[in-house]
């Protein structure tokens, strides 16, 4: 078996030198056809979605295990030659060591980044402790750092996405993260361009991740003006191909029409770019 080690310390490197300077767009697949084609667009890495990934095994966010993860990390990573973010929800456990533990079986997927949530998933308390949270990404990063230290370390504050909109409290967390060793911050759910220019002013000298996961008026250039690093979608492109299967679903199944495939792919195209 081929040493894959290079092409992985290779990807990891690209993958820091693009967190230096400027701003990239990181857009996020849920399969492997879906990484071919962002490749083909020349996209310069790609991040997984465990929306996307959940909802094409037919569960919801948040539904997939520890195991189920880990096997897609390893298909996506060896599907593309661009370095992969592996959006690692909570890091599969609840405390410290069980973080380790999960963040040392990602990094042995060949992942150049991995992000680590502060979400519980219990809507009674839906953020660990500030204490816990900060644990939490230390035990992820020393668990990088002892798998050699070349993995990108996110650090997720999700306040707005749990229903607690308080900047304070985000950037609070935020600076935390980043000195427990965060390589890169983010707070999905902040959108005007006042919250992003506080947010990156706040970690600064870190890189700030924004989530753009809907229409947005601002443009990849405005967002990077603003001095953010690095611009995700999230699920928002597993939802897209979702409206566009739903709605030609149902136009079949209420309707009799087979209008809604109208603007669907052409199959030339596609067996075109996936025998290459």
């Amino acid at each position: 078996m081929a040493d894959t080690r290079p092409i992985i310390a290779a990807k990891r490197h690209a993958f820091h030198e693009l967190h230096k300077a400027g701003c990239f767009v990181i857009p996020n697949p849920w399969d492997v056809g879906g990484a071919h084609f962002l490749q083909s667009l020349g996209f310069k890495a790609l991040a997984t979605t465990s929306s996307g990934f959940a909802w094409s095994k037919g569960r919801p966010d948040g539904g997939i295990s520890r195991d189920m993860a880990l096997a897609h990390l390893h298909e996506m990573v060896a599907a593309t030659e661009l370095p992969v973010n592996a959006d690692f929800e909570s890091g599969f456990a609840v405390d410290a060591a069980g973080v380790a533990e999960s963040v040392r079986l990602a990094c042995a997927t060949g992942v150049a980044g991995l992000s680590i949530e502060d979400s519980t998933g219990d809507a009674a308390r839906p953020l660990y402790d500030l204490d816990t949270a900060v644990e939490r990404i230390g035990a992820a990063r020393a668990a990088i750092d002892k798998a050699g230290g070349d993995v990108l370390l996110v650090g997720r504050a999700e306040c707005f996405f749990v229903g607690r909109p308080d900047l304070e409290e985000t950037i609070a967390r935020l600076k935390a993260y980043a000195q427990a060793g965060a390589d890169c911050l983010y707070a999905p759910g902040i959108h005007t361009p006042e919250q992003i220019k506080a947010v990156v002013s706040a970690v600064a000298p870190k890189p700030f991740n924004l989530l753009v996961g809907s229409a947005s008026k601002l443009t990849v250039q405005e967002i990077a003006a603003l001095g953010v690093r690095r611009i995700s979608v999230g699920g928002a492109l597993a939802r897209a191909a979702w409206g566009g299967f739903m709605r030609a679903a149902r136009l079949l199944a209420e309707q009799g029409r087979f209008d809604g495939f109208k603007d669907a792919a052409s199959g030339r195209e596609l067996n075109a770019l996936f025998g290459k």
